[in-house]
């Protein structure tokens, strides 16, 4: 049997504080709920790309996704992480059906 082992970690409200790191990259750490930390090095043209996207964006969530490795400390690393930041949209509301249908039943 063969696994791989990759990881999506989820972040949203900020950035993470990136340092810069060799071969053109930057390095970032980010902590989960449970206190994991997870470091990443990411292509720094990847991070400029993704601090214009939070610009830009209203509201915006991000992910950095790579293979699952472990560091020596007992953190994990994010092998050839990558990053990628999303708009969110507003949710559009939506009547629910039972109100909608009494209410064009009334105006009749």
């Amino acid at each position: 049997m063969e696994a791989k082992s990759e990881v999506i970690i989820k972040f949203s409200g900020s950035l993470p504080t990136a340092t810069p790191a060799e071969n053109k990259k930057v390095e970032i750490s980010l902590t989960d709920q449970n206190g994991i930390v997870f470091t990443a090095q990411i292509n720094a043209k990847s991070w400029r790309k993704a601090e214009s996207n939070t610009a830009e964006f209203a509201d915006w969530a991000g992910t950095v996704s790579g293979k699952l490795g472990r560091a020596a400390d007992g953190s994990f690393l994010v092998i050839d992480a990558g990053i990628q930041i999303f708009e969110k949209k507003p949710k559009e509301v939506k009547l629910e059906v039972g109100a909608a249908v009494s209410e064009a039943g009334a105006s009749s």
